[in-house]
């Protein structure tokens, strides 16, 4: 058999998605607390907290059946985070919530951005409860709901927080797990409302390359050599990309409403 350049590439490609799912499911599980992975799937039989999925698809292989099988559809806000965008859920009573695209992102330092916004914010990792509260608030757009416990900050993750006046004015959690660094919730002042709000056209274009310029240097520190993944829509997905992003892959979040 004769592997071509392409079918490498594809592999490569193929591999990292795996990857980039287990790492989201693997942070998905550490804020439920509850759930279990099981062959193809991540889910909880409660209901997990808002802005969470009820089950992470891990591999291309998982059946619509598999997804429901282990998650409540009977409450209101039942969602499944359809990792490689090919389940059906329709015939189960969901409908699509939103598309985004898995980025990745080689081991590396970050790129050059604008040293006026880099240098009006400084950052670092969250160490204590106190500090996760005010990010949470920071992140939330208001006040925190108890959402990211304490106990995460002793895991193999770090919440980041850049500071301006000594107020929270950016963010991020990097995660590590399944051979790579996922990167979520990002957020800066002008675009924090939630992990979905920060689309970036109400923010500073220049705040947010240089919040990715701030994070990517933090793991670059943190866990070298490790390839940095995540997920990202409109605007979001433009400033990945601008940071050295290359978007991978399509995902689904299914949302129950029947």
């Amino acid at each position: 058999m004769i592997i071509t350049p392409q079918d490498s590439e594809a592999d490569g490609t193929a591999a990292l998605l795996l990857a980039a799912a287990r790492n989201n499911a693997e942070w998905v599980a550490a804020v439920c607390r509850d759930g279990a992975f099981s062959g193809s799937v991540w889910s909880s039989a409660r209901r997990t907290p808002p802005l969470y999925p009820d089950a992470v698809s891990l591999t291309p292989r998982a059946s619509a059946a598999e997804v429901v099988a282990g998650i409540d559809t009977g409450s209101p806000g039942c969602s499944v985070k359809d990792s490689f965008a090919v389940l059906d859920l329709a015939p189960a009573g969901f409908e699509v919530l939103f598309e985004a695209r898995w980025i990745h992102r080689p081991a590396g330092p970050p790129g050059a951005v604008d040293d006026v916004a880099a240098g009006a914010v400084r950052w670092s990792e969250v160490r204590t409860a106190p500090e996760l509260e005010a990010w949470e608030a920071a992140w939330g757009g208001g006040a925190g709901t108890g959402l990211f416990r304490a106990e995460l900050l002793a895991r193999d993750l770090v919440f980041l927080a850049g500071r301006s006046g000594g107020r929270i004015v950016a963010g991020a959690v990097a995660s590590a797990g399944g051979g790579v660094v996922g990167v979520s919730n990002l957020f800066t002042a002008d675009t924090a409302d939630g992990p979905d709000a920060a689309d970036g056209s109400a923010g500073s274009v220049a705040a947010v390359d240089a919040a990715w310029a701030a994070v990517l240097g933090a793991v670059a520190a943190r866990w070298p050599g490790l390839p940095v993944v995540g997920y990202e829509q409109g605007a979001d997905l433009d400033a990945a990309v601008r940071a050295g992003f290359t978007p991978i892959g399509p995902l689904r979040v299914w949302l129950h409403t029947a």
